[in-house]
């Protein structure tokens, strides 16, 4: 009995490695407090400044149609045909079009302000970029010779990498909040089905995304010792991945080519629930598929960056 008591000291389980390790990248995250500030700072330029500036139901306002004194129409059947045409008079025709920029907005982003249409894209934006950038932390503590050290150790190999999974959707899951919060304050609309389980969704969204990319990104950086090599990928795959996508832009009204691509985004999925979830009516059987394409993504890139980042750390 001591003897076995002994061995599990020198071998600690999979969840004391797994929790000390987190707890470690974590509590590196947030005792730094220039990237806490960033952190806030970064998402509310991007919808302080570019989601309050497009204001695309502006463009569809009454006061930007130029609205003639009068218009003549043809006659209609109940118009004796003595008369021959009606007269709308410019007053009447303000009060058709004084509601026009909501009903075009209603109808095509499926809320009445860009500002909540895009506010929502920003998460997603954001999700992506953190769990993307996941991978270099890897590399620093490689550089740093850290992960040399704790791969000596007893500690699990998968204690490691699913530590460095789990801080990146941590972080993207708190990330995604504070946007949340601060949209709100800013004039998001929020939709009258919204409760406290439609939080739990979008958590749940966000972590099958961050999941999937964290874990493939890890696995691509983990034999890395230069940052440049992340960074380059991520430059490469991240603007396109964002802009081929219907974060800034509703789907249907993209060219039929680029509409292709962006239904296999899984980003597009992601901002789609994420929408229904917060801003949207719900279409149950659209929210079943966004999270059916979100699991499937998720399983299939954790399992290839699991299998990879071990084979490397053990290699």
């Amino acid at each position: 009995m001591e003897g076995e008591r002994k061995m599990n000291e020198i071998r600690p389980s999979f969840l004391r490695g797994f929790l000390a390790l987190t707890y470690r990248e974590l509590k590196k995250w947030l005792n730094d407090p220039i990237m806490i500030v960033m952190l806030i700072l970064q998402p509310l330029i991007w919808m302080g400044l570019l989601g309050k500036s497009i204001n695309i139901q502006g463009l569809f306002s009454a006061e930007n149609i130029e609205i003639p004194s009068e218009i003549i129409l043809p006659g209609i059947a109940t118009i004796p045909p003595s008369q021959g045409f009606i007269i709308l008079n410019g007053t009447y025709l303000s009060r058709i079009f004084e509601d026009i920029g909501s009903k075009i907005m209603q109808s095509i982003f499926g809320v009445e302000d860009y500002f909540s249409f895009m506010s929502i894209g920003m998460i997603s934006m954001i999700v992506v970029m953190t769990t993307m950038f996941s991978g270099i932390s890897i590399v620093w503590d490689r550089r740093l010779g850290f992960l040399d050290k704790v791969i000596s150790t007893p500690v699990s190999r998968a204690a490691i990498i699913f530590s460095k999974i789990a801080n990146s959707t941590l972080r993207a899951i708190f990330q995604a909040s504070v946007i949340l919060a601060l949209a709100y304050l800013l004039g998001l609309r929020i939709s009258n089905t919204f409760t406290i389980m439609n939080i739990l969704g979008i958590y749940l969204a966000i972590f099958l995304m961050s999941a999937g990319l964290s874990s493939i990104f890890i696995a691509f950086s983990i034999r890395s010792t230069r940052v440049e090599r992340p960074m380059q990928l991520i430059n490469l795959i991240m603007m396109p991945l964002i802009f081929s996508s219907n974060i800034f832009f509703p789907t249907e009204l993209m060219p039929n080519w680029l509409q292709a691509v962006v239904n296999i985004n899984p980003i597009t999925y992601l901002t789609d629930a994420i929408r229904q979830l917060t801003i949207m009516e719900i279409n149950v059987q659209a929210l079943i598929i966004d999270f059916i394409y979100l699991s499937i993504f998720a399983t299939i890139l954790t399992v290839i960056g699991i299998v990879l980042s071990w084979y490397y750390l053990t290699k």
